[in-house]
């Protein structure tokens, strides 16, 4: 097999991948991936990295898809690994791609026949995805494509598992319960259509939050090791009251979890950074990453890394999506237990930090 870089499609899909991860609405931080099929080896986002740098570094990782897809009908633990399964004599051939580890929603791609698969966490999509109607919701909206709806399981062989029960040779489109979007095409530009048009039909306005209060913010920073977010937009979800009431319920989605922790931390009157670190220490032993103070706006940790400034933002996108009158999913106690302690994932987050 000649080198892939020298592949149009694949360059293809590295331009896709850098332009949707580079959208806030689409992708946050090291969430979504991208693969393409070619000469029985399943290229995959590596777990950890940026969809928005495929064109300055090394993000994909190749994987033999045959020998994959056989241990998966097995029902063989190796499944869960998809790196036993990596074409080494081919990713050598990628500088400095040696150590990546594919995606941990390998197998999700791998189960789908399309040639291109692209998963994003479009956060209309999640804003429907999240609702107790969200099956309706979404249905509603996407009637026009052959989508497939997947309730929410934990991402990985799981998922990949739910996904074949769902859909058959001619779903293209599938909405994951509390999680995001997947659209699958035999080329890049068509894959690339799909996701426009899938995206554009979710679309829901996002009420207008009033303006934070920064003045209070700054004070309350005070001597506390908090900082204003890196992104005005995070402050929203503090700010309007609805998307606020829907934020303190819980775990919204899996990249939420593994960014900022189970729910979302919210002071009482009154209080200080201090008060609600005392009432909400971690396991970890560390304070919330991200503190709501009601009409006042959001405070991160004075360590907050890249990856949770962009998911405190996401929180905000999301919940201005989501109708006041709307009742939501969560994710239950058991399923936030099994994203904080996956192997899988606190890999992931160490690449992260």
């Amino acid at each position: 097999m000649a080198n892939i870089r020298d592949d149009i499609e694949y360059q293809k899909l590295l331009q896709l991948s850098a332009l949707e991860g580079a959208d806030p609405l689409r992708v946050q931080a090291a969430g979504g991936n991208t693969s393409i099929k070619q000469d029985g080896i399943l290229w995959i986002k590596a777990s950890g990295t940026w969809l928005q740098n495929a064109l300055t570094s090394p993000i994909m990782v190749p994987v033999k898809l045959d020998e994959l897809l056989q241990v998966m009908h097995q029902g063989h633990e190796d499944a869960n690994s998809a790196s036993l399964f990596v074409a080494q004599e081919q990713q050598d051939k990628l500088e400095k791609a040696a150590a990546l580890r594919p995606s941990i929603e390998t197998t999700v791609h791998a189960v789908l026949p399309q040639k291109v698969v692209v998963h994003v966490h479009c956060v209309n999509c999640i804003a429907l995805a999240v609702r107790n109607d969200g099956e309706t919701a979404v249905q509603e909206k996407l009637q026009d494509f052959n989508m497939a709806w997947v309730p929410y399981v934990k991402p990985g062989l799981t998922l990949s598992q739910a996904i074949q029960q769902a859909t058959d040779q001619n779903t293209d489109v599938i909405i994951l319960g509390n999680h995001g979007l997947v659209v699958a095409a035999e080329s890049v530009d068509e894959a690339s259509r799909l996701l426009n048009r899938v995206c554009e039909a979710a679309t829901q306005p996002a009420r207008q939050a009033p303006a934070a209060d920064t003045d209070a913010l700054q004070t309350l920073t005070g001597n506390s090791g908090y900082k204003l977010p890196a992104f005005t937009e995070s402050h929203a979800v503090a700010c309007d009251k609805a998307a606020l009431q829907i934020a303190a319920g819980g775990s919204l989605y899996p990249d939420h979890v593994i960014f900022l922790g189970q729910g979302s931390v919210v002071a009482q009157s009154g209080e200080t950074v201090d008060d609600v670190c005392a009432r909400h220490q971690q396991p970890d032993g560390q304070s919330p990453a991200s503190i709501l103070f009601p009409d006042k706006g959001v405070l991160m940790r004075g360590d907050a890394n890249d990856g949770q400034e962009a998911l405190a933002r996401c929180l905000s996108d999301v919940c201005l999506r989501i109708p006041a009158s709307a009742s939501i999913h969560y994710l239950s106690e058991s399923q936030n237990h099994e994203l904080l302690n996956w192997d899988a994932e606190k890999y992931r987050q160490k690449l992260n930090q």
